[in-house]
């Protein structure tokens, strides 16, 4: 039972194989998660969208909201993503780079800047969605704040 059960799951995947991220696909995707800042915790909530200019290689914008604690937070990011091109699987290994702005609510605190770079694997679930899980690191630009910081990240998403 256990090798039909596989069998079926491969051939759903080889049919999905190549028919994500291809030029002129819009992902959407939505972010709900916690994070801790600022000696905090919040709850982080956001929606990201990416475009891809040719097969493949995306470019995108996303907000997120961290909420729940003082000082409260929201950050936007333009991340471009390469997926590499590969045949017949709907596994595909990602590499990318962003830089991201985050505006902070408390004027005792400067906003600051945040360049970093993600690399990972993302899985055709169906015709028109994904799901992603990879390694996130980033780089603060900020004069008081430079630092480094590198998370797991899970993501999911659509086309349409």
């Amino acid at each position: 039972m256990k090798k039909n059960i596989f069998t079926l799951l491969l051939i759903i995947n080889i049919s999905y194989a190549n028919s994500l991220f291809l030029s002129g696909d819009k992902t959407l995707g939505v972010t709900l998660g916690t994070d801790s800042s600022f000696e905090s915790t919040y709850t982080v909530v956001g929606a990201n969208v990416n475009y891809f200019i040719i097969d493949n290689l995306s470019i995108g914008a996303s907000y997120q909201a961290f909420l729940g604690d003082t000082p409260t937070f929201n950050e936007v990011t333009v991340p471009v993503t390469y997926h590499l091109p590969l045949e017949n699987t709907t596994y595909r290994p990602y590499i990318g780079a962003f830089y991201n702005q985050t505006f902070i609510s408390d004027s005792s605190y400067k906003d600051y800047n945040v360049l970093g770079g993600r690399a990972g694997v993302s899985l055709q679930t169906s015709l028109n969605s994904f799901m992603s899980l990879g390694w996130v690191q980033e780089f603060s630009t900020s004069d008081k704040n430079r630092n480094k910081k590198g998370y797991p990240e899970l993501k999911a998403g659509f086309k349409f």
